[in-house]
């Protein structure tokens, strides 16, 4: 047997145009597979593309029915016509807030926020990789960016 870690691959899953999912944990992948199918059955349902929240409910009862196997967090983004840009976080452990996040952030100020939080939560885990993936979701596009390693922020000596 021989088991290779990707440390670069991506977590990011499309559920749905305009709608994503990043995993990470253990079983993560049952997960969100279990959620991509009952999106699209409750898509065909309500006859027009999925609600943010609504995936988000869908991952959050996911994981509380399997809350004895499931060791994994997600976070469930998108944009919708009711509300517009959204992330909502499914945790089993404790969620970090940051005191620097604010309502109203240009594109510019998300984007480093968001890097700046999985650079710290890449600092703290060791089989995180080397390089940071976000997507920008907006009415128009979804877009992926790639921060290389090399490009991250340092928040301490290392």
């Amino acid at each position: 047997w021989q088991v290779t870690l990707v440390k670069l691959a991506s977590l990011i899953t499309l559920l749905h145009p305009q709608l994503l999912l990043c995993q990470s944990g253990f079983n993560a992948q049952a997960v969100t597979k279990m959620a991509k199918f009952q999106l699209s059955f409750h898509s065909i349902q309500m006859e027009s593309p999925p609600l943010v929240k609504a995936a988000a409910s869908i991952m959050r009862e996911l994981c509380y029915s399997n809350k004895e196997e499931l060791q994994a967090g997600f976070i469930t983004a998108g944009w919708d016509r009711k509300k517009g840009p959204q992330i909502y976080v499914v945790s089993l452990g404790a969620m970090l807030l940051n005191a620097k996040f604010k309502p109203d952030m240009s594109l510019e100020e998300a984007t480093q926020f968001s890097t700046n939080a999985l650079a710290l939560a890449m600092g703290r885990d060791n089989v995180s990789g080397s390089v940071v993936h976000l997507v920008v979701i907006t009415e128009a596009e979804v877009k992926h960016i790639v921060v290389p390693g090399d490009k991250l922020p340092k928040f301490h000596d290392g």
